[in-house]
């Protein structure tokens, strides 16, 4: 019987197999292939310059989808598809002309939303300043209203100037069992105390005809947060500008300044896939047939948000997980469980593919089977950099193999796994459904304040060197789940 590396946590030896020896002849095969003979940087530049933005359901994300595809069936693995799911409509901006045109000619910095619609050709027009009134005054204001670019938010005070700790510092203390709360994204005050009263002004401006709403951005330093959703075909043009630039216009207005701005947004919403978008999966199968019906699953997500390349979030972890399963097939390691690779759509609307997925072949009674044979999901999204260890969902039981796998990974890059439990990404949807699922723990430098959903996602935030560490490590923790005596021990469903 092999004896407990940890005296004071027998219990956990009894709940997890026994930690066998690092399998260093298969790691060193891996490490030869991430490093040696690494294809991240094709596939990364592929969905980065190449396509640029995949918004869920664009036509660049479909674009990138059948690239991903593609290339996994090139590399050897199999059963490579697209799973349709359905979405909604898809958006694609066409055209933005945001600028000042008198007193004096400046161009702005800002975004349509994504989702917005189109304006009535160009708009050429002294702007209407909302900003603190509340729905009744704004109701009292309708003649005002019709055709009007409408600033609807005071000045931005409320900057995101702090990025979330870093989980990695040796000096990190793990917060308290429990679930993560979501990141606020609220934008200071706006037009209207509270929810309701936002809701009624939109309602009012719709009613009064105006033209196109302009909205500050919450980032500094020309950082605009972008996102948007889809409030049907007869919503208003909505652009969000970057706060510098909003400040400028409301201080323009207040002053009584002459102020007059140029704003043209021609969007299109594509309807070729019927409202679909799509996942993408391929397999490597398991070579023991004792086991090879169980799976091993990876995954990140291939969609963003459009102001940006979507270049940390998410390209770098879909080309970590497409590149862990070429490091896979191509070391010819052979692992006795089935690894699969889902590269997830809708992840930023809701987790949306991951939830799709997994209801129609995970979830319920039908699904009881496949269920009981899954063993466990790693999901690389959230942050940037190499992979530095894994949030173990507050989970002690999985704490001593997990720090097993770990631990000859640390000359690439890896330092620690963390207890802490993290959301908001696909992971969460194995959890729920009653698997297990863990997030990769990586860099957050200036990911919260600067790139987290901005225009500045872009290839310069991404070191290729860092995917190809990323890589490794998630190829070598599928490797080494897959290997296992057992699986790992499941979450309660919810």
């Amino acid at each position: 019987m092999k004896r407990c590396p940890n005296p004071l946590a027998i219990c956990l030896c009894l709940a997890m197999p026994a930690m066998a020896q690092v399998d260093s002849d298969a790691l060193a095969k891996m490490r030869a292939e991430a490093m040696d003979r690494s294809q991240a940087a094709p596939v990364f530049d592929m969905f980065t310059v190449a396509i640029g933005p995949r918004l869920t359901g664009s036509p660049a994300h479909k674009r990138a989808a059948e690239f991903a595809r593609a290339w996994l069936q090139s590399q050897g693995l199999s059963d490579a598809r697209l799973e349709p799911f359905q979405f909604g409509r898809g958006w694609e901006l066409q055209k933005l002309t945001l600028e000042i045109a008198e007193p004096r000619y400046a161009p702005l910095i800002g975004y349509a939303d994504a989702w917005s619609t189109s304006t009535n050709g160009e708009i050429v027009g002294t702007p209407v300043f909302l900003g603190g009134k509340t729905a009744d005054e704004v109701d009292a204001m309708r003649a005002r209203l019709k055709g009007a670019i409408v600033l609807t938010q005071l000045p931005m005070t409320n900057f995101v100037r702090q990025n979330r700790p870093e989980p990695s510092d040796p000096a990190y203390v793990s917060t308290p069992p429990g679930p993560v709360a979501g990141r606020g994204s609220a934008a200071g005050r706006g037009a209207g105390a509270g929810r309701g009263g936002a809701q009624r002004i939109t309602q009012i401006l719709h009613e009064a005809g105006a033209a196109v709403v302009l909205k500050p951005s919450r980032g500094e330093h020309g950082t605009v947060f972008v996102q948007g959703r889809d409030a049907g075909p007869d919503s208003l043009p909505t652009v969000t500008v970057s706060a510098e630039h909003y400040n400028m216009l409301v201080q323009m207005v207040r002053q009584n300044v002459p102020v007059k701005l140029r704003v043209n947004v021609q969007t299109r919403f594509p309807e070729e896939d019927g409202g679909n978008t799509f996942n993408v999966l391929a397999e490597l199968p398991g070579s023991d047939a004792a086991v090879r019906d169980e799976v091993v699953m990876i995954g990140g997500h291939l969609d963003c948000w459009h102001s940006g390349v979507g270049a940390a979030d998410n390209a770098d972890g879909a080309t970590t997980v497409m590149e862990a399963m070429r490091i896979l097939k191509a070391s010819g390691v052979h692992p006795r469980r089935t690894i699969r690779v889902a590269v997830w759509s809708g992840e930023e609307q809701g987790l949306l593919g991951s939830r799709a997925w997994v209801a129609q072949h995970l979830s319920g009674d039908a699904n009881r089977a496949a269920r009981e044979k899954f063993d466990v999901y790693f999901n690389v999204d959230a942050g940037a950099g190499p992979v530095y260890g894994w949030y173990l969902q507050n989970r002690e039981a999985v704490r001593a193999v997990f720090d097993a796998w770990l631990e000859p990974l640390k000359p690439f890059g890896a330092r620690r796994n963390v207890i802490d439990s993290i959301g908001n990404s696909d992971h969460v949807t194995f959890n729920d459904a009653g698997v297990p699922g863990f997030n990769a723990l990586q860099d957050y430098a200036n990911y919260d304040i600067r790139v987290h959903h901005t225009n500045m996602d872009t290839v310069d935030r991404v070191d290729i060197q860092d995917i190809r560490k990323a890589a490794l490590a998630t190829a070598w923790f599928a490797y080494n789940a897959a290997q296992a005596d057992r699986k790992i021990p499941r979450p309660e469903a919810k």
